[in-house]
């Protein structure tokens, strides 16, 4: 670990100084937990007792994943939201947003003003759908690009064609259960009941969807929806749920080793009760889950590999699977037994990738910034730790965990973050330019305007103001002009 001078910093030395890059929830989580452990840790450590966060994210707005990557009708939105608020309302965290990292502000320029780095930069692109004849046929959809249209990525794409009368979604995550429920949804709800903007709503209301496909590679057991995701798709207003009930005959080995861990035994438990639920639906005469008639067929395929998207005219006509057999410990068998489904759109939720970032090893094997337990390292293969960096959230694991899971992850990182600044001497000061204006006087002399918290609240009055006219919530603004705008008073 890099020692120090005390006689080199050249400003006062009674607070560290923190950069994180990215203000989604593994950025503000973490900023929130180092401040808690350096109150609870400093004195052990020999550390200043006290600290300074800038978080800094390119978007005009904070939130990241939770405004952007989250399906609309979440209900643990808000109090997610409420939870990160609260973290960015503390006078020792200071939002530097509509500041890119890369472009704004260089790695070489940030490490003369703070004593370590964090990246929290999360995943945004599709990991693309390999091996797959027919994926680049036009109709095939990664989640992400959709996910940002109906969230309002800011300058994503406004239009979005959905003339298609049979749809495949390929994935066993969460993901792919928000994607099939926002097709499925009810525009009139959404409207009504979240943040959706003007041209989502539209666009939902040209939505010629009849039937969904949703495609799980492995078994019951081995998928990895949460309860809450399974418990929203249960009650989807006009939608029949079906289900084959050979996917549920599970051997006692497989019943055993899920039950052996509670989330998965959870997610079985109601994946068997949706089983029933399906069965019902289909007993009643092809109804909802409130007895009515259902015009929208919502169809749950498990042990089936995707293998080739047949197409006509370059457009997608059909999707071919394969069944497979998966055992207990999740191995995946295929069967040599295939079947074919005409679809004319397949949107494939696979996961995500995180970003490469400007100065930073990336790992291609994990797709990962390379690292060793959060600290970063100078290359994937045998790379050394690079002193003051840090990674976490999905850029240090790939896109696995609920939002929740980045608190641990977090915390494993801060410790060590705190544990190498404390080897480091003169109290874990090691930035030479301490002055807490000079990244303001940098940004200023670039051109660049950041956006502070109370930026964010105006944007944040703002949308709630033109929401409370049509009797909602809030209304998203999805322009980064107008969000620029709106925070900087212009």
């Amino acid at each position: 670990m890099l020692k120090i001078d005390n006689e080199s910093v050249s400003h006062e030395t009674s607070e560290l100084r923190i950069a994180v890059i990215g203000a989604g929830p593994a950025g503000v989580y973490s900023s929130d937990i180092f401040l808690r452990q350096l109150a609870k840790r400093s004195d052990e450590l020999g550390l200043c007792d006290s600290a300074r966060i800038d978080l800094f994210e390119k978007l005009p707005v904070p939130f990241g994943l939770v405004r952007y990557g989250v399906a609309p009708d979440h209900p643990s939105i808000k109090f997610i939201a409420d939870a990160l608020e609260k973290t960015l309302d503390n006078p020792n965290i200071h939002l530097y947003a509509n500041v890119e990292f890369g472009k704004d502000i260089n790695l070489e320029e940030i490490l003369q003003y703070y004593d370590a780095v964090l990246f929290a930069t999360g995943a945004i692109a599709d990991r693309p759908l390999k091996d797959v004849p027919g994926a680049d046929l036009d109709g095939v959809k990664g989640a992400a690009k959709f996910v940002e249209w109906y969230d309002g990525y800011p300058n994503s794409d406004r239009q979005w064609h959905l003339n298609a009368k049979e749809v495949a979604v390929i994935g066993g995550g969460n993901v792919a259960m928000d994607i099939a429920r926002e097709l499925l949804r009810n525009p009139d709800y959404l409207r009504n009941n979240t943040d959706i903007p003007d041209y989502v709503y539209e666009g939902l209301k040209q939505n010629q969807i009849q039937t969904l496909h949703l495609f799980v590679r492995r078994g019951v057991a081995q998928a990895k929806f949460s309860v809450q995701e399974l418990r929203e798709m249960e009650k989807l207003p006009g939608v029949q749920i079906v289900i084959d009930e050979d996917d549920f005959d599970l051997d006692e080995e497989t019943i055993e080793v899920a039950g052996s861990d509670k989330i998965t035994r959870q997610m079985v438990e109601e994946l068997f009760a949706i089983r029933d639920m399906a069965e019902d639906m289909e007993d009643g005469g092809n109804v909802d889950f409130e007895g009515n008639p259902a015009n929208l067929r919502y169809v749950i395929h498990f042990n089936c590999a995707p293998v080739e998207i047949l197409g006509e005219d370059g457009r997608v006509s059909a999707i071919r699977i394969e069944r497979t057999v998966t055992s207990a410990d999740g191995k995946m068998t295929r069967t040599g037994e295939f079947e074919e489904y005409p679809v004319q759109a397949v949107y494939h939720a696979i996961g995500y990738l995180p970003s490469q970032i400007s100065g930073i090893a990336y790992d291609f094997e994990r797709t990962v910034l390379a690292n060793n337990e959060g600290r970063i390292l100078t290359s994937a293969l045998d790379g050394d730790v690079r002193n003051r960096l840090y990674v976490t959230g999905w850029a240090k694991r790939g896109p696995v965990g609920l939002i929740g899971s980045t608190k641990s992850d977090a915390l494993l990182i801060v410790n060590h973050m705190l544990e190498d600044l404390s080897k480091a001497g003169n109290c874990g000061c090691i930035a030479l330019n301490r002055d807490s204006k000079a990244i303001d006087k940098l940004l200023e002399e670039k051109g660049v305007k950041p956006i502070d918290y109370s930026g964010w609240k105006r944007v944040d009055a703002y949308e709630r103001e033109i929401g409370s006219k049509e009797n909602r919530t809030r209304k998203k603004v999805v322009s980064a002009e107008d969000l620029c705008a709106i925070a900087l008073g212009e």
